[in-house]
């Protein structure tokens, strides 16, 4: 907020000597109250006693920037450039008037040359990155074969893969053989008489049917001519 006696201190100096510089600290302070239309006028004043004086057209350049009178404002700005290139509020007016004009590029081209200047001013900063995002969209993902990604997931889509070809038939094989019976042992109550003839007969029996079996086994396992 401009200091009002501040204000009507400079206002009573430019009014006593209007040859006076003190009438670039006077439109500032008015542009700064967002009194433009005054900081205009004394602007105009003192200019045409001092043309030479830059801030005092940078200060009138910003204060029609506010008035929306873009062409004027350029025209000032522009001159300050000519004569202090590096003028960091003057890049950034003409910054603000292309902007406003809906001209991007230039716009941003001049906001990144003043955050050149100023490095560590946080709202240049995020200005720059918003309008990189909206003049350089990012770039499509390529492949190695330099294809976009839009390009390789629509031949993704368009793609059918062939047949597949049939599955060779298994080889034939030799049936399975049964599995051997288990040796059989007898674990009941002990017996006599003729209960325990019957025994005996019968692991007889199974041991020579064991016999048999693995004589099978055998005789298969052999390779015939």
């Amino acid at each position: 907020m401009a200091d009002q006696s501040r204000m009507d201190d400079l206002r009573r100096r430019v009014l006593k000597d209007p040859a006076s510089i003190a009438f670039a600290q006077l439109a500032e302070e008015c542009r700064r109250a967002e009194q433009y239309d005054e900081s205009v006028e004394v602007c105009r004043a003192g200019l045409a006693i001092h043309p030479g004086y830059l801030s005092a057209r940078v200060t009138l350049g910003r204060a029609l920037i506010e008035l929306n009178k873009l062409a004027e404002a350029q025209e000032e700005l522009d001159f300050v450039l000519k004569n202090a290139p590096d003028n960091l509020a003057a890049i950034r007016g003409l910054a603000d008037i292309h902007h406003r004009n809906g001209s991007l590029a230039d716009a941003l081209k001049h906001y990144r040359a003043a955050l050149a200047l100023a490095k560590n001013d946080p709202d240049l900063q995020r200005t720059v990155e918003e309008l990189e995002r909206a003049v350089e969209p990012p770039k499509p993902v390529a492949s190695d074969d330099g294809l976009s990604f839009e390009q390789m997931q629509n031949e993704f889509l368009q793609f059918t893969p062939p047949p597949a070809p049939p599955k060779p038939a298994p080889p034939p094989s030799a049936a399975p053989e049964p599995p051997a019976a288990p040796a059989m042992h007898w674990s009941g109550p002990a017996a006599s008489g003729e209960d325990s003839a019957e025994r005996d007969l019968a692991m007889r029996t199974i041991l020579a049917l064991e016999h048999w079996l693995d004589a099978i086994h055998v005789t298969r396992a052999q390779p015939h001519p």
